[in-house]
């Protein structure tokens, strides 16, 4: 099985979900890391695609909210493009590639906080792509880039199963 996981990251944290599901999916799959910047604009040969960003006013991205990000800190922003214009570019799912997406926000109740992660399942399905699995929001502090204690842990194991599970139904390793 062949997986890439595309992130958008403004500050580390995103990034840093990104490469633990990579780490979770390692065992199962031959795994590339994009930052959204690089992402390729075809997706053939992928069994899995994983997308996930920060969430920002209450969703995915838009180049307003990470120019506010930006003027929020000093550190260097990680991507400049968002998961948002990223997925409007894809022309459709390619035959078999299933998708997840997943998102980094404040450990707030998700009607407080919105999700980016459920707002690309939504573009992902309009896409044409089979969802693996409902959304998964991994969890910030107020720390530009800081995350919770053990979501790292938690995106591995969460990618881990999500390998199993696509490697079960395909039957490719």
């Amino acid at each position: 099985m062949r997986a890439v996981v595309i992130y958008e990251s403004m500050f580390g944290g995103s990034e840093r979900i990104a490469r633990a599901m990579a780490a979770g999916l390692a065992p199962h799959a031959e795994v590339d890391v994009v930052n959204v910047d690089d992402a390729p604009s075809r997706l053939d040969g992928v069994d899995l695609v994983v997308v996930g960003g920060p969430t920002h006013a209450w969703g995915m991205s838009r180049a307003s909210t990470r120019q506010a990000a930006q003027r929020q800190t000093t550190q260097e922003i990680r991507s400049r493009n968002g998961i948002r214009d990223w997925l409007r570019s894809l022309s459709g799912a390619p035959a078999g590639v299933r998708a997840v997406a997943f998102d980094t926000r404040l450990d707030k109740p998700r009607w407080m906080t919105g999700s980016a992660a459920h707002g690309a399942a939504k573009l992902l399905h309009r896409h044409g792509f089979p969802l693996l699995a409902p959304p998964e929001s991994f969890f910030a502090t107020q720390t530009p880039g800081e995350l919770r204690a053990g979501e790292e842990d938690r995106a591995r194991n969460w990618a881990a199963v999500l390998a199993a599970k696509a490697t079960a139904s395909t039957g490719r390793h």
